[in-house]
């Protein structure tokens, strides 16, 4: 039975690139494809030894893919586009609604996208005014009137 799976190992390692490449479609962080490139010096590996030398040639492999041609490949692909602000930072910019009276240099209350701010503004703004998100600094935004 061993005999058979030693025999038979280019299987696992060809199961290993396609489904590291199908998580990588999912993902795109161009992580898992690291994996697909170590499977694939791997399955050329059975040509040269056991098990041991498979996965010693698998993990070597997919580490230098992920951290030596990883951020190269990543800086390729992303050259010349600006950066994508993520998570609280995509906000700064857009229209919210006031939910609490904001006095001038005090706090008040903004809602956009179903959440609930804490903001800051030099002017006085009332209830249910429009306002633009400015900054944002930890959870307080700073906000103008639209």
């Amino acid at each position: 039975m061993t005999d058979y799976i030693n025999a038979n190992l280019w299987q696992l390692w060809s199961l290993i690139i396609v489904a590291s490449i199908v998580l990588e479609m999912f993902s795109g962080s161009f992580f898992i494809i690291c994996f697909a490139v170590g499977g694939l010096a791997a399955l050329v590996s059975t040509l040269l030894g056991g098990i041991y030398v498979q996965t010693a040639v698998f993990a070597i492999v997919s580490a230098i893919a992920i951290f030596l041609v990883r951020p190269f490949a990543l800086r390729y692909i992303h050259r010349g586009t600006e950066p994508v602000p993520s998570n609280a930072d995509a906000i700064i910019g857009r229209k919210a609604k006031v939910s609490q009276d904001i006095p001038a240099n005090g706090y008040g209350r903004v809602a956009i996208d179903g959440d609930d701010w804490k903001a800051t503004a030099s002017t006085d703004i009332k209830k249910g005014d429009t306002v633009t998100i400015v900054t944002r600094e930890s959870i307080i935004l700073t906000v103008e009137p639209a």
